[in-house]
């Protein structure tokens, strides 16, 4: 039975995937570890978790495979979800997949080292707009269809 998880801690598109699972009826998991208010849907699941650092990413680590999709902005979580065999969406709607992982982990990690290495470099992440809801809208609307169909 597919399912779809959430990473939800800073989440910009919970709103969004819980409209899609609801619309093809499959269990939603809204994974964080508090400060969020449940959904009354019953097919939404607000998982909390305890404290501590990566807990939530873990949790849903733990659980997600072939046929469930998982929405992150956490490439490590991201990594290890790809390697259990499910689809894996960042918050903008980009795919990560078996094919391009290994980079964008490479480029993650690269990143980290150039912000270590100059502690005066600020931030520089792209705001998300109304471009990036509706690309994830539209990949997670494909994503669960062919998720639904080949389970």
């Amino acid at each position: 039975m597919t399912a779809v998880y959430v990473d939800a801690d800073a989440c910009p598109v919970k709103q969004e995937a819980e409209r899609v699972a609801v619309r093809h009826g499959v269990t939603l998991y809204i994974v964080s570890n508090g400060g969020l208010r449940p959904s009354p849907h019953p097919l939404v699941e607000t998982v909390i978790v305890p404290d501590g650092p990566d807990v939530a990413d873990m949790w849903i680590a733990e659980r997600a495979g072939a046929g469930d999709v998982v929405v992150t902005g956490d490439i490590p979580l991201a990594a290890r979800c790809v390697e259990n065999g499910a689809q894996v969406l960042k918050h903008n709607g980009e795919a990560l997949t078996q094919a391009n992982i290994g980079q964008v982990l490479a480029t993650r990690d690269l990143m980290a080292d150039l912000r270590a290495a100059d502690p005066f470099r600020q931030g520089g992440g792209k705001g998300f707009t109304k471009a990036d809801r509706s690309r994830f809208l539209d990949a997670l609307e494909r994503l669960v269809r062919a998720a639904r169909k080949s389970g």
